[in-house]
């Protein structure tokens, strides 16, 4: 049984003079500790798909479940990372960071310790007692995911977490992210614009069109890339070879896309 299902899923935005077609018929499945990229041209339907996966919004079609239960059963398990680090400028980072588990009635020494120790492991020792304001976009995204990763969530949902980042903080956040779900065995869905990041990052891309939002191909990253962090991954020549394959895919969902509808 595989961890996180979506079976027939469609959604409608609906106004008081017309109603939107966002997704239709998508259907898809995730095994526990798989990341998976949702990639396609602008209207695609990709930040809906991830907003239903979170419990957010309701599908108006079709079903989701993980680990067989629907979203909203796990809403305390679920991550999500924006692109946004959406830091409280008023609370320290450590205030920040067990924020999620003090909200959850989950924070306890033990609780506290972890999330503490993790965000040494991630390079931000000693930065506990400052405030967001005081760190560069980089840390402040390290900070966002110490936040996230410190309720242990079942499900991680990143939303083009490092597109506001310059290119060097964004190549560094990628292998860091990698690594850490890795290490803890954590499943993943990324949204992004960015073909050589769902390719790096990935072990699948689900390639969407748009008007309305389907699921139009999925694309199998070799399994030599998925060994190696996504830096190492960008220098190879099956990584090329697969960039290529997709931009030449998406070029073609977009120049037969229509009007652009809202995601």
């Amino acid at each position: 049984m595989s961890f996180l299902v979506v079976e027939k899923v469609g959604h409608h935005y609906f106004s008081p003079s017309s109603a939107t077609k966002a997704l239709e018929d998508v259907s898809f499945k995730i095994d526990e500790g798989e990341f998976v990229s949702l990639l396609g041209p602008s209207g695609c339907g990709k930040t809906t798909m991830l907003s239903i996966l979170s419990g957010l919004i309701m599908p108006t079609i079709g079903s989701v479940t993980i680990d067989q239960k629907p979203p909203a059963s796990h809403s305390n398990l679920i991550g999500y990372m924006l692109q946004q680090d959406y830091l409280f400028p008023w609370k320290t980072i450590e205030e920040n960071i067990l924020l999620g588990l003090k909200l959850n009635g989950r924070l306890d020494e033990v609780s506290q310790l972890t999330a503490l120790y993790f965000l040494e492991q991630i390079g931000l020792a000693g930065v506990e007692k400052q405030f967001p304001r005081q760190l560069s976009g980089g840390m402040r995204q390290r900070a966002a995911l110490a936040r996230t990763m410190a309720v242990n969530p079942k499900l991680l949902l990143l939303d083009e977490p490092f597109s506001a980042l310059d290119y060097q903080t964004k190549l560094k956040l990628e292998d860091l992210v990698f690594e850490i779900l890795k290490e803890y065995g954590k499943t993943a869905v990324l949204v992004t614009h960015d073909i050589g990041e769902a390719i790096a990052m990935s072990d699948r891309i689900l390639l969407f069109s748009a008007n309305p939002g389907r699921l139009h191909k999925t694309f199998e990253v070799p399994s030599s890339l998925r060994k190696l962090k996504p830096f190492d991954a960008r220098s190879t020549e099956e990584y090329n070879i697969l960039f290529q394959e997709i931009w030449k895919e998406l070029e073609s969902l977009e120049e037969n896309s229509g009007p652009k509808s809202p995601v």
